[in-house]
């Protein structure tokens, strides 16, 4: 059966009139007349007969109604189905979280504020590419994620901290060399951030291995030890926001330049990236708004 016969024998079924049905399918009565018996000569059962001047559907035609009726239905609505899902799809942005959650939540909710259609899919895997935005992180001198016209990055400087107790030891203190803390417990995010990774890697470009004695996935908690005087650990300035602890002090790190830059990488790889580009602008905004600095490439 071809898409044409089962339209021309389900419009005849609902009118079991020929000439009204071939002015509804804009054909010639002959044209319809001729596709109905070809349908019937390939099935091999009539599906009207003839009573007078009229036709009537017969039990054949009824049960082929019956069945066709609802795939027609299912097939007439997958275009819409189809824009729906394209719509739905546009309208979600799939973000990787490598770095700065708690920045990337701070402007997150302040869109929505804004966009309330506009749904996020958060993932946090270094190995996952098929995302829309991505931030992460890089330590100066490694290079930046290949720019293009189907992706656009951004940049921004940060600098991290030592946080230390505001204790007798700490307290006449601005700036620290690193190594003068090599031998204190240093608290830290889990292994797997991005973040302590960084801040690993400091320590050793200062001569020592950090002894880590409590991980956390919260930078709240990690403060809190801090401030409770059990060891010291890295701050990094703009994705931690204003320090909140009045027992937690910032030191300046003097001996090595501890910085590292976020970068936003949005993917222009839908149909329709306008939610994309407008999230990636809105998050390169917020952050140059809050902290005055970022550039984009």
């Amino acid at each position: 059966m071809e898409m044409s016969q089962i339209r021309f024998f389900l419009e005849v079924a609902k009118t079991e009139h020929i000439t009204r049905s071939a002015e509804k399918l804009h054909i010639s009565q002959p044209s319809l007349t001729q596709a109905i018996h070809r349908l019937e000569d390939d099935l091999g059962v009539p599906l009207f007969e003839q009573k007078g001047r009229n036709i009537s559907i017969t039990e054949y035609g009824k049960f082929l109604k019956d069945r066709l009726e609802p795939l027609m239905a299912q097939i007439d609505n997958i275009p819409y189905e189809l824009k729906r899902l394209a719509k739905l799809g546009n309208e979600t942005i799939h973000i990787n979280v490598l770095s700065f959650s708690m920045l990337a939540t701070g402007a997150i909710i302040a869109y929505k504020q804004k966009k309330k259609n506009v749904s996020f899919q958060l993932l946090q895997n270094p190995n996952h590419e098929t995302f829309d935005i991505e931030i992460a992180t890089r330590t100066p001198g490694h290079a930046l994620p290949e720019n293009s016209t189907n992706r656009h990055v951004f940049t921004c400087g940060e600098q991290i901290f030592l946080a230390v107790p505001d204790n007798d030891k700490y307290q006449n203190k601005e700036s620290i060399y690193l190594r003068e803390v090599a031998d204190e417990g240093f608290i830290s995010l889990a292994g797997s951030k991005q973040l302590r990774l960084v801040c690993d890697r400091f320590c050793h470009q200062a001569g020592f291995r950090p002894n880590i004695i409590f991980e956390s996935d919260n930078p709240a908690s990690v403060i809190n030890m801090i401030g409770s005087n059990m060891g010291v650990g890295f701050y990094p300035e703009i994705s931690w926001g204003k320090i909140k602890s009045s027992h937690v002090k910032l030191l300046k790190i003097a001996d090595l330049p501890c910085r590292r830059e976020i970068i936003i990488t949005a993917n222009l790889n839908k149909v329709n990236n306008k939610y994309v580009i407008d999230f990636y602008e809105f998050l390169t905004k917020y952050i140059t708004d809050k902290f005055g600095r970022g550039q984009d490439r």
